[in-house]
């Protein structure tokens, strides 16, 4: 088996862990930013097994420039969202903002009353 039989690539952005939907970059992430060893990486999602989790080490540690710039990228993108998200929310986002400013609200005139009391 090729290391590169472990992995669906997609898209160049892409790479998947074959027969799961969990990218390289989920996996290299926990190894490399969060310290985590790899069998507490596959035990945090069900659908990888150990070997998958070491595949993706591996796979790093021989490529480690392209992988290094592939979770660069992804990091990227992912910040690009979230603002996009933040700056134009989706409806149902903004409806739960509305009903958390009036709990906070109906909060703060009670802990008044209360204390007032």
């Amino acid at each position: 088996m090729q290391l590169e039989d472990y992995f669906d690539f997609q898209r160049p952005d892409d790479i998947r862990l074959k027969g799961t939907r969990v990218g390289i970059e989920t996996i290299l992430y926990d190894f490399i930013h969060r310290c985590r060893t790899p069998e507490e990486i596959a035990q945090s999602y069900p659908s990888v097994t150990l070997e998958q989790v070491y595949a993706t080490i591996l796979y790093y540690l021989h490529n480690k420039e392209a992988v290094s710039a592939y979770i660069a990228d992804s990091l990227e993108h992912g910040h690009k969202m979230r603002e996009e998200q933040q700056r134009n929310p989706s409806p149902v986002v903004v409806k739960l903002m509305k009903l958390k400013a009036e709990r906070g609200a109906m909060k703060k005139v009670n802990e008044s009353e209360i204390s007032a009391g």
